[in-house]
Formats: structure tokens, C-alpha cells, sequence
């Protein structure tokens, strides 16, 4: 074994010194012989970890394989410029060789390989190269391009608001942490990559973009993604405003990727602003094992590609230089062949997940926000004659908490009293297009409260970049129907981390969203509801309360509980006073999963939620005046929802409709009914029914919006026909 006098604190290797060599050879840069020596240790362990797994792959040992092949210089340089531990690192696929070099080690990379329950990044649940490591700090990393430059731009983020908010210690921040988030050319076509370079310059935090420029996305080259093919050359304008660009770095020159990382990390851990390096390197295996590249690129590029190999060129540097002698060049490359093959062996003969564990850390497994920890609606006080509106009660739950949590940021489009803090003197405050956080930042100080960018994937991003890192992030989306543009960063990345990462990462963000019509003129864009799109998805919890006291129970206990949870807010009953609360005070709590009877009735039952239940309620009583009792259900909680209330009622009344505002097809109601009729079948004396929108839009015109959206008296009418059966 050698030892090459290097500080190799992730692969300690016993050994003998290097051979002294001539300095006449010195090459001309700032590290040391050991260091440069280390460069290639990691660039060869990296390739040949890539070519063992690939032989896994063929052998059906390994059951995908991608591999980062030509990217290892730059991304052993990159390692050696960076803290593990101590900064964040958001990675994409390809990083193999930055993550050996932050000390990921062979037999961990091997574990993923496997899928074996011991692989750090997700315990067998991801692909392979999809990096994750707690003690590292290496975050989640999902498969989507792109997904991680916000989040990266969140966690850089948390610096700033930590120090603003005096929660150094408590969160365990420091002023010299950066975020390194990396990428290829390709994935820089995406509006994220462009959201996460505008919010990091802005917010002027301390991220480092990595761009890995091999030329290609699979098969289409840099030309076809962007203007000019160079990414960097785009960016330029932002260089004014502090973002600095390194440019046409030779990423398969370990010490010119080594000056280029380097400078960089440190003008981020200066405070002077984000820094993007342009790494141009090269791909000469195919994107994976399901392509071919030799299908569109042609035997020139090939060979041209492989004249830049690293694993050649810097080898036959180091022994041209005096670093190492062919003799212990080869003695490097069997030493690092051996702990593969070793860490490989190690890695077939570990544990494998166990059957019916799919469940582990969907959701956070030490707080349970179905519990009765989190039941204090008998304390609700005097709700006699409630004097409160549901907008009322959120602001006020939200000024509880803030007061309560100091982690608690707030923040989206138009939140703020005024982002122009010189001013809040002056004027009222906007505090929300609905004002529920009307006041919010006048107490709690604009580095809580605070506006964003007219980008619904960055307030999703950064809040889970700083969930990440200990903040609670309690955000707005304005209106529900504009939530789409957020979609990949709320279903494959904020729904999913908790599990992915097998319980080693999670995101407990609070995503308050007004929904759903019945506003007389909303029309298409600010009428819709879509909640069975969210509920479809493991991992997020999804709450839609119908009265201010259920709003208030039900915020503070999305905020108190570990989970990410969408907080649907139906805003035509934000100044309604038929569902006036008063104030149950700062610790009351509705727990997840618990429905209300709106309504005691003994003839049929109705399951809904929202907007809906004041409508089954106002032809309940005319229903009443006909003799046909009708008991109604407000789930309040759609995602975990009550079956238990749903099994009593339905043995109680043996009739039911299921109601919702969305359209009738493909609704949220459909998965209670079937269940119904699934489990509930020998209880019922009638089909079960359903109540809901026409299979359209919401029209403008109020008329119009009445005769598509459920109204009391296509309640009634299913009432009457249903107790006829």
C-alpha cells in the first residue's frame, strides 16, 4: 500500500513516501505534489468504480447504470475547494468523482449500486449515482434536470436568514458555508436554472454553479439547447450585479479546474456573491448503458474526445513531472483496483431492504399529526357567535406561531407589507392579495417576511433549501391555478425527499394555496380546483378546512408537524359569516385525519369538504322541511382522511353521496365512493352517489359559473332521488 503523503482524511492509506523527484519539472500551480497526487486518485478511483458497476450491470448484479465518465477532473479539483460536513452540496448524476473526493466512499457508492438498505443515499430506493449523504452533506439528489439550483439557492439562503435572525447556533449555520450545486450544459435550458441564477444574485448568497459542458444532453448537442452553445457567454449581463464567471475552464486539467474551483469557492465564502464556473469536459462513454453514442457522434469526436482523457493525460503528467514513478503509478492504480474489488464484495453481501418496508419515512416517523398530541379542539373556548372570519383567524394563527418559532419564515408573491421596508411608515401594507398576512412583516421584520419573485418553482425551491437546513418555511402560492409552474418541485422533489433519502433528509414545508370558485366573475384562472392531483401523491399531507376555528386548528398543526403539507384555502369562505370563529388561542390544534359532523342526520350521508359543505348544509334544511333527515361529513383533512367517520356514518344511514366542487370525473370524491362500495357494500341500501362540477370550466359570466359548479339544489335533488331508491 502506498502512501503518498497526502491528506486523505476520507481514504487513509498506510504506506511508503513518494521518490524525491527533479524540481525542475514543477508544474506551474499552487498545490503540492501530494495534492496533485490525490487529484488523480480520485479521477482513477471514480473511472474504475464506474467500469466495476458498469461490469455489474452485464453480470445483472446492478440494475441501472449512468456513469460520469470525463467529468472527473473537474469534479476531483471541485472537492478539494469545498468543506464536507461543514458546506451543501446539491449534485446531479455525474458527480462520482466529487463525491469519492468529499469522502463518499467505494463501498458506499457500491451499496446504491446494489440497492442494499445499507446505501446511505436512499437504502436501495433510487438508481444508482443518485448521491445523498447525511454526514456529508451531499443532499438528496432526484433525477429531474434541474430541480436542485433552487434549492441549493434556499440553502445558501439560510446563511443569510440565520444571521439576520440571530439562529447561527441553533440551526447550526456559519458565515463561511457555501452551497455547491452542479449541472450539465443541457439541463441549463431549464427556467429553474434561470430562477436559480436570478434569486442568487439577488439575495446575493454564497452558491457556486458548477456547469459540467461535455456538449451534449444525451444526444443533442449544447447549439441546439441555447444561443452559441456556451452558457456562460448568456450569463454576462449578470456579472454586474455580482455574479462572478469563470469561463472556458478546461475541465480535464485537474489544476486549471483546481485555480478555476477555487476561486470561486472562495470569492462565494468571501460574502461577495453567487460564482458560476463553465467546466468544458467530455463524455467518451456513452449518456448511459441505454444509449450509444456512436448513433450520433462521429469516430473523430470520438477519438478527439478520448485524446483529453484525464486518466491518460494527467498520468503521464504526474510521471513527466518527477510526481510519481511509472513503478508507483502502478502501484496507485492496483492499490485503488483492490479496495474496489474488496468494497464490491462487501457491497453483494449486504442486506437488502426488507419486504414491506415501502412505508418507512413516508412520513415522519417522530411526529405523528394524527395523534392525539395534537388534539386540543375541546379547548376551543366560546365559539357561541363567532366574530372572526377565516381570514381573520389564519393571520392570527400565523402571528401565534411567528411569535412562537423564530424558524418560521414567510414568504411568496405579494406577502409582504411592502418590500420597500423605507416606507412601511407610510403606507397601510399590502399583507397578500387576500390579506391574510396583512401585518405579518411590520412585526416580524422583512428577513421573515418577505416577497419573491413572480415564480411559483422558486418559492417552492428555496423553501425546501431552507427547510433543508432547520428553517420552517411556511410559503404562499396566490392562486391555486397558478401552482402548475411549481409542480416538478412539489411532486418529484418536496413530496418525495423523506422517502427518497431513506428518512436521512426531509422538507416540512407549510404551502398555503387559495383555491376553488364560487367568486362571480373568478372565470378559468382564478376558480379551479385540483386537489385530487395532490392527494395522488405519497408523502405530502393535504388539509382543506370549510370554517375559521378549522382553519386555525389545522394551520397550527400543518406548521407544528414534520411533514410538508399543502393548506388549501378555499377563498370564497375567507369573509363568509356563516363560518365565523372566535380566537381558541395559541395552542389549539386540529389533528390530521379527524373529520367533523357539520351536520347530525339519520336518512343519508354526505362526505365533503370546502366550499361544498355550506352548500349540502343549506339543502339539508330544506331537505328537513321534507322530512329526510341528511348527516353531513366535513373532512377538513383530504390527505390522511377520516374512514373511521366514513364507516359510521355510512352504517348509520346506510345512503350516501360523496361531494366535491371539482369536476364530477376523475374528482377527489371518486376514491372515497369506490372505497365505499369496496368495503362498505353489505352497509348499503342505494348506490352511492356523487355531487359535483361539471366535467368544464368555470365560466365568467355568474350565471353561468352557478349552473357548472354544485349549487344547494343539485344537492337537493340528489338528496330526493337518492332516498327514493
Amino acid at each position: 500500500m502506498l502512501d503518498f503523503g497526502m491528506d486523505l482524511e476520507a481514504h487513509p492509506k498506510p504506506g511508503v513516501p513518494l521518490a524525491a523527484r527533479s524540481d525542475l519539472s514543477a508544474p506551474a500551480t499552487t498545490l503540492t505534489r501530494e495534492q496533485r497526487v490525490r487529484l488523480f486518485r480520485t479521477i482513477y478511483a471514480a473511472r474504475r468504480i464506474d467500469d466495476k458497476e458498469i461490469t455489474g450491470k452485464r453480470q445483472n448484479k446492478v440494475f441501472f447504470q449512468i456513469n460520469g465518465v470525463g467529468h472527473e477532473a473537474i469534479q476531483a479539483a471541485a472537492a478539494m475547494c469545498f468543506r464536507p460536513g461543514h458546506d451543501w452540496f446539491f449534485f446531479y448524476y455525474r458527480d462520482r468523482a466529487l463525491a469519492y473526493g468529499l469522502g463518499y466512499s467505494t463501498k458506499e457508492m457500491f451499496l446504491g449500486s446494489v440497492g442494499s438498505v445499507d446505501d446511505p443515499a436512499s437504502g436501495g430506493r433510487q438508481m444508482p449515482s443518485h448521491w445523498g449523504h447525511q454526514g456529508l452533506n451531499i443532499f438528496t439528489t432526484s433525477s429531474p434536470t434541474g430541480s436542485q439550483f433552487l434549492q441549493a439557492v434556499g440553502a445558501a439562503e439560510a446563511v443569510l436568514r440565520a444571521e439576520q435572525g440571530g439562529l447561527q447556533e441553533v440551526l447550526g449555520t456559519a458565515a463561511d458555508q457555501v452551497a455547491l450545486v452542479t449541472t450539465g450544459d443541457g439541463t441549463c435550458s431549464q427556467g429553474e436554472f434561470w430562477e436559480a441564477i436570478s434569486n442568487a444574485v439577488n439575495l446575493k448568497v454564497p452558491v457556486v454553479f458548477l456547469v459540467e459542458d461535455n456538449g451534449y444532453a444525451i444526444s443533442t448537442p449544447s447549439e441546439v439547447q441555447y444561443p452559441g452553445a456556451n452558457i456562460a457567454a448568456l450569463l454576462q449581463g449578470y456579472a454586474a450585479h455580482g455574479l462572478l464567471i469563470l469561463d472556458e475552464v478546461d475541465g480535464c486539467d485537474p489544476l486549471a479546474s483546481y485555480e478555476a474551483m477555487k476561486a470561486a469557492a472562495d470569492h462565494a465564502r468571501a460574502r461577495k456573491g453567487p460564482a458560476l464556473v463553465r467546466a468544458k469536459v467530455i463524455r467518451p462513454y456513452s449518456h448511459s448503458l441505454s444509449d450509444d453514442e456512436q448513433l450520433y457522434k462521429s469516430k473523430t469526436q470520438r477519438e478527439t474526445e478520448a485524446r483529453r482523457d484525464p486518466v491518460t493525460t494527467y498520468a503521464n503528467q504526474l510521471v513527466a513531472w518527477g510526481d510519481l514513478s511509472p513503478e508507483q503509478l502502478q502501484m496507485l492504480k492496483e492499490e485503488v483496483q483492490a479496495e474496489i474489488d474488496a468494497a464490491w464484495d462487501e457491497a453483494e453481501a449486504a442486506p437488502r431492504p426488507e419486504p414491506g418496508s415501502f412505508y418507512q419515512h413516508l412520513y415522519s416517523e417522530e411526529v405523528d399529526p394524527t395523534s392525539a398530541a395534537f388534539d386540543t379542539e375541546q379547548a376551543a373556548g366560546d365559539q357561541a357567535t363567532g366574530a372572526k372570519t377565516m381570514l381573520d383567524l389564519i393571520n392570527t394563527t400565523l402571528k401565534h406561531e411567528m411569535a412562537r418559532d423564530p424558524r418560521i419564515l414567510l414568504f411568496g408573491e405579494d406577502v409582504a407589507d411592502a418590500s420597500r421596508e423605507e416606507i412601511l411608515g407610510e403606507v397601510k401594507g399590502k399583507g397578500g392579495v387576500f390579506k391574510t398576512t396583512h401585518g405579518l412583516q411590520k412585526q416580524f421584520g422583512a428577513h421573515r417576511v418577505f416577497n419573491t419573485p413572480l415564480a411559483e418553482a422558486t418559492i417552492i425551491g428555496r423553501a425546501i433549501g431552507l427547510a433543508a437546513r432547520g428553517f420552517k418555511p411556511v410559503v404562499e402560492i396566490q392562486f391555486f391555478d397558478y401552482i402548475w409552474p411549481a409542480m416538478q418541485q412539489l411532486r418529484d422533489e418536496l413530496a418525495t425527499i423523506r422517502w427518497r433519502s431513506n428518512g436521512a433528509f426531509k422538507a416540512p414545508v407549510v404551502v398555503r394555496v387559495p383555491i376553488a370558485g364560487y367568486l362571480m366573475g373568478g372565470a378559468t384562472y382564478h376558480s379551479q380546483c385540483g386537489e385530487s392531483t395532490f392527494t395522488h401523491l405519497p408523502g405530502l399531507r393535504v388539509i382543506c378546512p370549510s370554517n375559521a376555528l378549522d382553519a386555525a386548528g389545522l394551520l397550527r398543526t400543518a406548521i407544528r408537524c414534520d411533514d410538508p403539507v399543502l393548506f388549501l384555502e378555499p377563498k370564497h369562505l375567507y369573509r363568509q359569516t356563516h363560518n365565523k370563529g372566535n380566537d381558541p388561542g395559541p395552542d389549539f390544534m386540529i389533528p390530521f385525519g379527524k373529520a367533523r359532523v357539520a351536520r347530525e342526520g339519520a336518512d343519508l350521508s354526505v362526505i365533503t369538504f370546502g366550499n361544498t359543505v355550506h352548500r349540502a348544509v343549506q339543502a339539508a334544511r330544506e331537505a328537513e322541511k321534507e322530512g329526510l333527515s341528511v348527516e353531513i361529513i366535513d373532512l377538513r383533512s383530504l390527505n390522511p382522511y377520516d374512514w373511521a367517520a366514513i364507516e359510521r356514518t355510512v352504517k348509520k344511514t346506510h345512503r350516501v353521496i360523496v361531494a366535491h366542487e371539482d369536476t364530477l370525473s376523475w374528482g377527489y370524491g371518486a376514491e372515497i365512493a369506490a372505497r365505499i362500495a369496496d368495503e362498505l357494500f353489505f352497509h348499503l341500501d342505494a348506490p352511492v352517489r356523487r355531487v359535483a362540477a361539471k366535467d368544464t370550466w368555470v365560466a365568467y359570466y355568474p350565471a353561468l359559473e352557478d349552473e357548472i359548479l354544485p349549487q344547494p339544489k343539485d344537492f337537493l335533488e340528489a338528496y330526493r332521488k337518492l332516498a327514493a331508491v
